[in-house]
């Protein structure tokens, strides 16, 4: 599988985004990718850095809507599965979703986040309903893609779930600023569940200040044994290409030892104080 995370940033005119992110997709597409994931409301201001008015709410939108029908037809016309990030209006409650649209314009489903974060810089409760559906692994033509939005790779549960779904690649639309945490910490957070769960892991963050955030870029893929492949560059838009090999997958030590030697019987007679 060759990859191709987009690293952008966001303006406060949505047309001039999404303009930026299909230029991106249509480069990383010359470059070879078979899979094109993009960051974290990658076509709008990170919204959350604010508390919700009405007036931010009021930029969702419906998933399939304008934004997946005009990514549908380019990932069909080059050939290219794709993974996006949106602000999703779905009846009443609005979410931080990720549609999966694969390398024929079908779009295969929609990842939701899970957990919802709520701390300076990032109000996302007053947006964000959490998602109760399970949808979280796809089979696309470039392999199976687990979805993990942000927030949720914090949580080594839902990492594991996602190798026991049969993900060979998991990728994160990420929003994540510079110093939010020590050096390396979530680079290493990410390599440490791709090396215990044995797949690939691919953080797509955004990049560039906006009002009251600065985003560092820096997105990166690591392998199943825990590697770093390939990083972008901090502070800078790029389009990160990167070759997965996904039969590394088959033979990591996390899918020959860790995965079938788990004891979930044990687990459950764990006496855990809440």
């Amino acid at each position: 599988m060759r990859i191709a995370l987009i690293q952008q940033r966001a303006s406060g005119d949505r047309t001039l985004n999404l303009n930026r992110g299909i230029r991106a997709f249509e480069k990383a597409v010359k470059a070879g990718a078979e899979l094109v994931v993009f960051p974290e409301l990658a076509f709008l201001p990170f919204l959350p850095q604010r508390h919700a008015t009405a007036e931010a709410l009021a930029q969702a939108e419906p998933i399939p809507g304008p934004t997946t029908e005009r990514f549908s037809s380019l990932a069909a016309r080059a050939g290219v599965a794709v993974v996006l990030n949106l602000f999703e209006r779905r009846g009443g409650r609005t979410y931080d979703s990720s549609p999966v649209i694969d390398a024929d314009g079908r779009l295969l489903g929609v990842t939701r986040m899970v957990h919802i974060m709520d701390g300076p810089g990032f109000h996302e409760r007053g947006y964000y309903a959490p998602a109760e559906d399970t949808d979280l692994v796809f089979t696309t033509r470039a392999g199976r893609v687990g979805v993990c939005i942000c927030y949720d790779r914090h949580f080594p549960e839902y990492m594991r779930g996602l190798a026991l779904a049969g993900a060979e690649m998991v990728v994160i639309p990420q929003a994540g600023v510079l110093g939010e945490w020590p050096e390396g910490l979530f680079e290493a957070e990410v390599r440490v569940a791709a090396f215990q769960n044995g797949y690939f892991a691919a953080l797509a963050n955004r990049v560039g200040k906006e009002e009251a955030l600065h985003f560092a870029g820096e997105s990166f893929v690591a392998g199943p044994d825990g590697a770093l492949l390939k990083r972008a560059p901090r502070g800078r838009e790029a389009v990160l290409v990167a070759d997965c090999d996904l039969a590394e997958v088959r033979s990591a030590h996390a899918r020959r030892h860790f995965l079938p030697d788990r004891r979930p019987d044990f687990y459950k007679r764990l006496k855990i104080c809440d």
